[in-house]
């Protein structure tokens, strides 16, 4: 008799857990409205949403590569999967055209859409929790004020069970923290600013913080380093590995400019970043600058340069050193004769300072455009020039000549991920 009654428990308990869960997952939607007119909106607070946007880097992630701005397509490939941004212009039966404001502001606080299906957190509503109702407004005029384009985002390519959504109920319930940024009255208005951008719409801790085995942001780890479309996102914390230390002014300089002499210049998934924050004023950028160097807290810079390591590199110098004199050493040697020669000195490269060597070889395979991406490449790629084996050596000589660290491990299969975007370990 007890066994039925156990098997018989068991099964209640099940059926109220999954109404438990379901009365937990399930989200009404939002009746659906016409497009509001354009001239319905107040062009301030349109220019107030572009001017956000643009600190958000909105249109990377919702814009396909050749595609029309904000309608979606872009593929963001994570360890479960690709995920495609949305189509964000007004058209109504792709896109948020007949979005209400109500139903843009629970998609950005959050993490649900108008119909109340719940959002993947590639769209990183985990940070923008904390945006302003304010600045919601101004975001979802702007987006309403943008071209209408019917485009279709493709379909996730996500296995089961992760195409259930209801499931991300549960994620929200372990990782989400919902409620608006909250100033801390002992930092100054700028620390403030920037910390609001930071944290929030900027989303930066969604590359330069590792994820746990479910996707979430490791907390105690914020800042301490992550990765982006296979390219690593380097700490941001005392954990910097930059062989100069870098400072408010310098942090500045490279937002602002896409470059910063002691460090690097911005490339792969930082490139659009900077040209996105060219569009804003000099206090954002400025307050972003304040509240990250003050996470990356005070340190020495060397007194020396690095010292190149006493042992040769694993694969033969003298193939390497032969490679770096043809591909490498008229800009980067001193003096280099070309008009874009490098404005950053390979022993003060963030990339080779780096203990993950994806920056340094998504470099040599592929280059550095400018900042503007209106002028030829800084830096041409030879991704058609070099085999995996070469570029391996040229990366192993970069290294220990101008770091004096030790060489990184298996350097050609990174080589070889970064060569075809497969970014799993």
């Amino acid at each position: 008799m007890r066994i039925p009654r156990i098997v018989g428990g068991a099964v209640a308990l099940a059926v109220l857990g999954a109404a438990g869960f379901t009365a937990i997952a399930w989200r009404s939607g939002i009746e659906p409205i016409d497009p509001p007119a354009s001239a319905s909106f107040d062009p301030v607070q349109v220019a107030e949403g572009a001017r956000l946007a643009a600190i958000g880097n909105c249109m990377q992630c919702h814009t396909a590569p050749d595609g029309k701005p904000f309608a979606g397509g872009y593929p963001l490939k994570t360890p479960f999967g690709t995920i495609f941004g949305t189509n964000i212009t007004p058209d109504p039966e792709t896109g948020i055209g007949s979005w209400s404001e109500a139903a843009f502001q629970r998609a950005m606080a959050e993490g649900v859409d108008r119909a109340g299906s719940h959002l993947y957190p590639g769209f990183p509503y985990d940070h923008f929790t904390k945006v302003t109702e304010r600045d919601n407004r101004a975001l979802y005029a702007f987006l309403m004020t943008r071209e209408p384009v019917a485009a279709d985002a493709p379909p996730n390519q996500l296995p089961w069970p992760l195409t259930f959504r209801p499931l991300l109920a549960g994620w929200k319930l372990l990782f989400l923290e919902t409620g608006e940024f909250r100033p801390d009255p002992s930092k100054p208005e700028d620390w403030n600013r920037g910390a609001y951008l930071v944290e929030g719409l900027s989303h930066c801790g969604a590359c330069h913080t590792p994820r746990n085995a479910l996707g979430a942001e490791e907390k105690d780890k914020s800042f301490g380093g992550g990765e982006s479309d296979g390219w690593h996102a380097p700490a941001l914390n005392q954990a910097s590995t930059a062989p100069v230390p870098w400072t408010k002014d310098s942090l500045y300089s490279y937002l602002r400019t896409g470059v910063s002499a002691d460090h690097a210049v911005a490339s792969g998934p930082m490139a659009p970043v900077v040209r996105n924050l060219s569009r804003v004023p000099d206090t954002d950028v400025q307050a972003i600058a304040t509240y990250v160097a003050d996470r990356m807290g005070a340190r020495e810079a060397p007194a020396d340069p690095p010292t190149p390591a006493a042992e040769a590199p694993r694969q033969p110098e003298g193939r390497a050193a032969t490679i770096y004199r043809g591909a490498c050493a008229t800009c980067h040697d001193a003096n280099g004769p070309l008009q874009f020669a490098s404005p950053v000195g390979l022993d003060r490269a963030t990339s080779l300072a780096q203990p993950d060597p994806r920056n340094a070889i998504q470099v040599i395979l592929h280059g550095v455009e400018t900042p503007d991406a209106k002028a030829a490449p800084l830096m041409p790629g030879f991704a058609n020039a070099l085999t995996n084996a070469q570029v391996a050596d040229l990366a192993a000589y970069l290294r220990t000549r101008f770091t004096g660290q030790p060489v990184w491990d298996d350097l050609e299969a990174e080589v070889g991920r970064a060569r075809t975007g497969d970014s799993s370990e």
